[in-house]
């Protein structure tokens, strides 16, 4: 009897390191975690932080509508803020096969009204992260999504002139020509940038908000060039502040969260 408990607690305690070896935390050195994804930078690194977001539609006559919003946040910031410029540009494409002619009435010229369908596609509203799509229902389209992310460093932060009107929370600035019409708009949810595309020719729309990115197409007429571009700049400083700048620093990024980032 007595043999069996003491074999038992030899047993029992011979278990027992190799449960302890089992959990026991792992330390990952500087190297490795420098290589995982989701690293993050100490507020009084960042010098200044920009956006900018253009989205453009190009018709078979050569009509462009468009828009250019950006945004950059330094030290000196107060209250971040978008400026937009609207893009029209008239047709420079008189030749082209795509348009149809119609001297016999007088008017003037206009592009072969879209006959695409394409459906399905609510679900791109609920996506996260970077969502890039293109839908064609057409032929002989362009479309370009592209996102850029752009880190230099220095101690000073490039100098930028705003141009063009400023983007207010809750306000939308609008835009048309015989291309289509566009319009930019802020909210609690952030920046989004839409285009409607004359003679059903299709739609574009491109959005930053809640820390995700949408670039979503659809073509449903042909001979169109979309393009939806979207950079974010950063500059880094090699010597890391500390105490009040640091501080001073992260309320800048906290002013963000205003526009829905």
């Amino acid at each position: 009897m007595n043999t069996s408990i003491w074999l038992a607690v030899v047993c029992l305690a011979a278990s027992l390191p190799t449960q302890a070896q089992t959990f026991k935390p792992i330390e990952l050195k500087d190297q490795e975690l420098a290589n995982l994804r989701g690293r993050y930078v100490m507020p009084g690194r960042i010098v200044s932080f920009g956006i900018t977001m253009s989205s453009t539609w190009e018709n078979a006559k050569g009509e462009v509508i468009g828009a250019m919003s950006s945004m950059q946040v330094k030290a000196s910031t107060i209250k971040p803020q978008f400026y937009v410029s609207m893009i029209d540009e008239k047709s420079t494409n008189s030749n082209s096969s795509q348009v149809a002619s119609t001297a016999s009435t007088g008017s003037s010229a206009s592009t072969t009204p879209g006959t695409g369908t394409v459906t399905g596609g609510a679900g791109l509203n609920t996506t996260e992260g970077v969502t890039q799509v293109v839908r064609a229902a057409g032929d002989n389209n362009i479309a370009y999504n592209n996102v850029d992310l752009n880190v230099t460093k220095g101690n000073e932060a490039p100098t930028v002139q705003p141009q063009g009107q400023v983007l207010d929370s809750g306000t939308t600035l609008t835009g048309n020509n015989g291309a289509g019409s566009m319009s930019v708009s802020s909210t609690g949810t952030g920046v989004q940038m839409n285009i409607v595309a004359n003679n059903n020719q299709g739609s574009t729309v491109q959005r930053l908000a809640q820390g995700g990115l949408l670039q979503n197409t659809t073509l449903l007429g042909s001979s169109n060039q979309v393009r939806n571009l979207t950079s974010l700049n950063v500059v880094l400083r090699d010597n890391v502040a500390t105490g009040r700048s640091l501080t001073g620093n992260l309320d800048q990024l906290k002013g963000l969260r205003t526009a829905g980032f």
